[in-house]
Formats: structure tokens, C-alpha cells, sequence
């Protein structure tokens, strides 16, 4: 069986590739690298490169070679084998790798196209593949050989967090709460959300985040009633709460944090009642995520809609059926977390939560201008997000020193 992948793993050096081969060794398989070689030049024009030796020494390859022998080696790899399991997806980060791909396709031409020609051409480089090795998708034919998705097979064994990703993820999330805690000081009527955003990327920056883990929201007023709004551009204004959604990426591993709190440091007496109810639902349901719950993402969902209804209703919220989560409440509430924002996007979330999974837990309320609703909450959008590992009796908080409770929130936009 062999396993290949034409992607930097874990590896940050554009034109590098990884085959882990299934062996009878004693650790099951052989670890081969492709990068490139150490070159004079071009480090002069584009920095240190790690090299072959790096590749052994520093990431445990078994065998290193340069990059443009990655086709023929390959060639050489997938002929006593039954089964292959890749995944080509269609961004490429260089010309280099579209090359290298073409040649070890076997392609009679290289294709020189632009960007979206390039794009298009990869989506048909699996079916191709398959066509020109004698390849069946999910079965063997003639030549005894099988194509099949490698990622669903990775995404079960990144689900489970070790000790050493628990610990990065939770240097993340404390990262990302200090650079909140700074926001909110920052934050005043006459800031546009923009400076708010690149004040969040400096302080995660400046403590020792590589980069944010995403494009944040930073909506202030009613830009909180949009889901994913990243326009970023407008003025804060008095009175108004500002919705934040960000969150530190270290050494690969995401935070993602929703906070919002009150412009002028001050929250009026809609917003806070408001307010009180997403937390209300949000702490209900960090609670769940425990494996003594026996209960998945989906179950945490359902659960966040029947919260939060009580709670509205307890507010004087006469909510239709559908208006809830049609409305009020319209996106789910939590993924997967982990090396991408929302990781391990082929599992279902119907799956039982189990220790050492990261979740994320992020209720809302985005109430619109609409007769239907108390005209004191119009224009108000509230999302309270952390991060949390799964535990068997308690969960762990991972995003916990980012201050949620209306005292804290108000005191640090004040001090």
C-alpha cells in the first residue's frame, strides 16, 4: 500500500512532497522526502533552505531527495503497488509543482495556461491519473490497481489531539485571549474596524503567533447581523457593540474566538440582557462536551436551539416556528478545530464527541429589524465563541483567559 501526497506536510517550503510507503519495519512504513537541494543562489534571493539533510535530520525522513527526481521515484513507487491513496487539490503554489505533477502524470505536454486554466486543469488531474495509470476510483481493475482518497484517512487521525497538539492549541487560544483583552482597551467610538483588526493581528503577532488563523470579523453595529462579515471597514460607533471573530495561528494549530462587546465600554440595558442569554446558552453547552454525554456536535446544536429559546422567551421573545433558526439563530453551533479553522471537514458532526477532540462552541443572536421581534433588541448581533477540549467527565476551555463574563468584558474596555 502506498501512501502520497503532493503537499508540503508539516513542512513550510513551497516545491516539497511527501510518500509514506507501507514496510514490514518495525514502525509499519518508510518516510520519503522531496525538497529542494540546498542552492547558493537562490537562498541568496529567497533565504535558508532546509535541504536533504535538513529533510532527514530535522523531519525524520528515512530517504530525502531533490524535488525533480519526485517523478520518476514515484513512477518507480506505484508499480508493485495495489493501492494508492492521494489527494490532488486545486491550488498549486507554484509553476514548479504544476510541473512536477504534469511529469509525473505522464503527460506528453506541459501545460502553460493562466492562473484559471491552471485551475480548471486540476480539477480533471485525479480523473486523469486514473486514466493514464490504469487506475479505478474505490475498486481494482485489470492492472491491480486502486486510486482512493487519502484525506478521509488523515482526518480520522488528526480528530484525536495529542498532549503536544492540546498543548500548541491552548498556547494559541491564550495568545488570542491577551490580544482580545488589548482590543477591547483599544476600542472606541472613531476606530474603523479596520485599525481594531490590524490591532488584533499585532499584539497575536508580537506575541509569537506566525500569522491570524483566518480573515477576522470585526463587525461593528449592524454589521454583526452578517454571519462572515469581513469588510472590515467601517466606523465605531458610540453606543453600538462591535462582534469580534478571531483567533491566533501558532506553528500550524488555529484559535478561533468570537467575543463582542460594547464600544464605549459601557453595554445599555437591550444589549445586555441580550448578551446574558447567548452566555447563558454558551456555558449550557460547553458543559455537553464531555464523553459522559455520549452526544455529538449535531446533539450540542439541538440542544443550543432549545436553550436559547427558553431563553428568549424569558426576555419576551414570541418566536414562530422557523423564525429561530431561520432568523435568530441561523448557523450551527461549533465545528472541529484543530490545523485548519474547520478541521477535519469530511467527518460528520453527528459523530459521539470523545476525549481530545477540539470543538468549537459558539452560539448567537442576530436580531433583525423585524416587527416580529421586540423593537428594543432591533439591530443587535451577539456571538459568544470558544475553543474547548473534550474531556470524559469535565471540558477544558482552551480559550478560557478571554474575559466573556459582562462585568470582565466592561472592566477591560475601561482599565
Amino acid at each position: 500500500m502506498l501512501h502520497l501526497k503532493l503537499l508540503p506536510i508539516g513542512f513550510n517550503e513551497p516545491d516539497a512532497a511527501l510518500i509514506l510507503e507501507k514496510t514490514n519495519s518495525g514502525k509499519g512504513y518508510k518516510m520519503i522526502m522531496f525538497v529542494p537541494p540546498k542552492n547558493i543562489e537562490a537562498e541568496l534571493w529567497d533565504g535558508p533552505r532546509t535541504g536533504l539533510e535538513g529533510a532527514r535530520k530535522l523531519f525524520g525522513a528515512d530517504e530525502a531527495y531533490d524535488s525533480a527526481r519526485f517523478p520518476s521515484c514515484l513512477r518507480e513507487l506505484v508499480n508493485p503497488h495495489h493501492h494508492v491513496y492521494v489527494d490532488l487539490p486545486p491550488p498549486v503554489p507554484s509553476p514548479l509543482t504544476i510541473e512536477l505533477a504534469q511529469r509525473a502524470l505522464g503527460a506528453t505536454q506541459h501545460h502553460h495556461g493562466t492562473d484559471q486554466e491552471e485551475r480548471v486543469w486540476l480539477k480533471w488531474v485525479p480523473q486523469y491519473m486514473r486514466r493514464r495509470l490504469g487506475w479505478k476510483e474505490n475498486g481494482v481493475n485489470e492492472s491491480r490497481k486502486s486510486i482512493k482518497r487519502l484525506s478521509p484517512i488523515v482526518q480520522e487521525l488528526r480528530i484525536v489531539k495529542s498532549s503536544a497538539e492540546i498543548a500548541l492549541m491552548r498556547k494559541a487560544g491564550d495568545i488570542s485571549a491577551q490580544a482580545f483583552i488589548q482590543g477591547m482597551k483599544f476600542t472606541r467610538p472613531g476606530v474603523s474596524e479596520h485599525q481594531l483588526y490590524a490591532k488584533l493581528d499585532c499584539e497575536c503577532r508580537m506575541r509569537g503567533a506566525q500569522m491570524l488563523a483566518y480573515v477576522p470579523v470585526v463587525a461593528g453595529g449592524t454589521n454583526a447581523l452578517s454571519m462572515h462579515y469581513v469588510r472590515n471597514d467601517m466606523i465605531l460607533r458610540d453606543g453600538d457593540l462591535v462582534l469580534v471573530d478571531c483567533g491566533a495561528e501558532l506553528n500550524g494549530y488555529a484559535s478561533d474566538i468570537t467575543r463582542t462587546w460594547p464600544v464605549n465600554g459601557k453595554f445599555t440595558d437591550p444589549q445586555r440582557e441580550l448578551y446574558q442569554v447567548v452566555l447563558n446558552v454558551q456555558k449550557k453547552c460547553i458543559k455537553l462536551c464531555t464523553e459522559k454525554e455520549n452526544i455529538s456536535l449535531h446533539g450540542i446544536h439541538d440542544a443550543s436551539v432549545r436553550y436559547m429559546r427558553d431563553e428568549l422567551d424569558n426576555i419576551g421573545f414570541k418566536i414562530a416556528e422557523g423564525d429561530l433558526d431561520r432568523k435568530l439563530y441561523p448557523h450551527h453551533v461549533g465545528h472541529y478545530l484543530g490545523l485548519d479553522v474547520h478541521d477535519c471537514h469530511d467527518l460528520d458532526r453527528s459523530r459521539r464527541l470523545r476525549p481530545g477532540m477540539v470543538v468549537t462552541v459558539e452560539p448567537g443572536i442576530y436580531v433583525p429589524h423585524d416587527s416580529t421581534f421586540p423593537e428594543r433588541y432591533h439591530g443587535i448581533g451577539i456571538r459568544i465563541e470558544d475553543n474547548v477540549l473534550v474531556g470524559k467527565e469535565d471540558p477544558i476551555v482552551l480559550s478560557a483567559q478571554t474575559p466573556k463574563e459582562l462585568v470582565d468584558v466592561e472592566w477591560c474596555c475601561n482599565n
